[in-house]
């Protein structure tokens, strides 16, 4: 820092600041020069140092009586003990690395007091390393649909150690599952101590379809057809994830719970680039629960004819009894 301006005048706080308006000073100051946003490089650094100081308890401490024992860091002219020029800007970087004030090479070979680690609440601390900002977590929700084909969505969200707004534009790939993730570096928390940023990690979210479940790639779907279909049998038509149409050969005969496997017509295979998963369509036979007079005669009619033994198995059951 240049002339005699403290980490408080940076942040614009008084020397008795509580870490409440420290914090939200340097909130409003992040935002308005952080360099994402358009701000200046060299402030927004000046004020992440003024905050990094002064938002740790310990080096608040020693930076409040390296005030107090004889001038303002870094404004050059201070004088210490025993007619010593005091190198602040040696002593300030050691606070900065987590050393405390007794990690500078000055400090060590001060005379007078065995060392400025001797002159009490100066000694030096344990080195704090750059560490990394953590990751931070954000929800997106897409249609069934969007999620089939592919969609590009806006992610808004903010920084919680500074409260700025972040926006990014995410592409969701075809075939996205409910629960999938994506990972973006550098986009997360900020680091302290010189580390970066931490990582987004953006989950996708797939409201359900009316027709259609999912299973990774396969797709299945339950398609209802009359008694008299399945008896006699019939060609009926089903959509398709991708929006097209395919024709199916229900046979003579065919029962609930009949499956019929569509190879390369269900959701892309995120996975597998290049694979498309199957679309199972899973036959019901729905029978009428109300018949009118005619159909009644006709079904009593072909009852009557009806010589099969339909529940032979369930017989032979009882018949041990």
């Amino acid at each position: 820092m240049a002339g005699n301006k403290t980490f408080y005048d940076v942040l614009g706080v008084s020397k008795n600041a509580t870490d409440k308006e420290i914090k939200s000073a340097f909130r409003k100051l992040a935002q308005k020069y952080h360099p994402d946003a358009g701000g200046d490089e060299a402030k927004f650094k000046e004020i992440s140092e003024a905050y990094d100081t002064l938002s740790n308890e310990k080096k608040r401490k020693e930076y409040d009586q390296m005030l107090a024992f004889g001038g303002i860091p870094g404004a050059g002219g201070a004088r210490g003990y025993s007619g010593q020029n005091v190198p602040w800007d040696d002593i300030l970087s050691s606070v900065m690395r987590g050393e405390g004030v007794g990690g500078s090479d000055w400090a060590q070979n001060f005379e007078g007091f065995g060392g400025f680690g001797g002159f009490g609440g100066f000694g030096g601390q344990p080195r704090s390393r750059a560490s990394r900002g953590g990751d931070l977590s954000v929800d997106v929700e897409v249609s069934a649909d969007d999620a089939f084909r592919g969609v590009t969505q806006k992610v808004n969200y903010r920084v919680p150690s500074t409260g700025e707004p972040q926006a990014i534009t995410i592409s969701i790939p075809a075939g996205a599952v409910d629960g999938g993730k994506m990972r973006f570096k550098g986009r997360g928390e900020y680091g302290t101590g010189g580390g970066g940023r931490g990582d987004l990690v953006v989950t996708v979210r797939v409201q359900e379809h009316p027709l259609f479940k999912r299973k990774r790639a396969d797709v299945t779907m339950t398609v209802p057809v009359s008694y008299t279909e399945a008896a006699l049998g019939c060609q009926i038509e089903v959509p398709t994830p991708g929006g097209s149409k395919v024709k199916l050969d229900i046979p003579a005969g065919t029962q609930t719970g009949k499956k019929f496997r569509c190879k390369g017509l269900g959701a892309p295979d995120v996975s597998h680039r290049g694979r498309t998963g199957a679309l199972i369509v899973e036959i019901e036979v729905v029978v009428p629960e109300h018949l009118t007079d005619d159909e009644r005669k006709v079904f009593e009619k072909l009852r009557k004819e009806d010589t099969r033994d339909y529940r032979a198995e369930v017989n032979k059951y009882f018949a041990k009894f």
